[in-house]
């Protein structure tokens, strides 16, 4: 399994569970001086970060790209896959496409989050679902023809009402046309509604394509009372080889944080 800790490059936002900010060659040599792997970024868009400009750090500091995150579609630009109006919907996916075709340059996957959206009032919560795994099945094809996978994220009850669970992710993944689709397994999203994080990890098995490592109360791992070992010992039994990217708090400093996470992916994986 591979490290990698999160990039936050959205002028915008002034919080959030990312544990570097807005510098991304600072950020990535320090990421590099820790021994992370990868980073994982969020950017406003597909054009935020040059290629060549993240290309070329990425080969001076020796660090891959893990991810790239889709959220600020949502957070900047109110779109998402599950909105009432067609053409929302179909610039939520024009957006979508481009951060794939973006993280694709690097062998990257997108990671579609919040821009899942919601069954809002007066859409039927099968009908969202059914818009859902619309979008998924024609982003996914896109992935596949662009050599990576897609990245869906089931997300806790208090931020989306459609997948709470890894279980309800791979029957929807298993509803798609396309195999372009993984889940991701956010630690901290499990541990409000799983009901044990080992156990939805070994039954989701091959479906995860991702793991965000944070602990219960998404500080870095360390800081609260996930039982680590546990997943650790699950990852293992499914074989996962992926990324555990730190999507965290910079609790209680960025530098401080980032340090936490590599000593626990240390400790736990290595």
């Amino acid at each position: 399994m591979k490290s990698a800790v999160t990039i936050a490059l959205v002028p915008d936002i002034k919080t959030g569970p990312w544990i570097f900010w807005h510098d991304l060659e600072t950020s990535m040599a320090k990421a590099a001086s820790l021994g992370f792997d990868a980073v994982e970024l969020f950017t406003a868009s597909a054009d935020a970060v040059a290629p060549d400009r993240l290309a070329a750090l990425s080969r001076r500091f020796g660090v891959k790209i893990a991810a790239v995150g889709t959220g600020a579609g949502k957070v900047i630009h109110g779109l998402t896959l599950t909105d009432p109006d067609a053409h929302v919907r179909s610039k939520a996916v024009s957006f979508i496409a481009d951060m794939i075709a973006f993280g694709a340059g690097f062998g990257a996957p997108a990671i579609i989050g919040s821009m899942q959206g919601n069954a809002v009032p007066g859409v039927e919560y099968e009908q969202a679902l059914d818009w859902l795994a619309e979008g998924l099945n024609i982003l996914g094809k896109q992935a596949e023809d662009q050599g990576v996978t897609l990245i869906y994220e089931p997300l806790n009850r208090y931020e989306t009402n459609l997948i709470n669970r890894l279980e309800d992710g791979v029957t929807l993944l298993q509803s798609l046309e396309t195999p372009g689709v993984k889940l991701l397994a956010d630690l901290f999203h499990m541990n409000i509604e799983e009901t044990s994080l080992a156990d939805s990890i070994r039954q989701a098995g091959s479906s995860i394509g991702h793991v965000h490592f944070a602990d219960s109360n998404r500080r870095p791992v360390g800081g609260g009372h996930t039982a680590m070992a546990d997943i650790v010992t699950a990852l293992q039994e499914i074989n996962y080889a992926g990324f555990i990217s730190a999507e965290a708090f910079p609790w209680p400093d960025p530098d401080e944080a980032a340090r936490q996470t590599m000593a626990s992916f240390n400790q736990y994986f290595r």
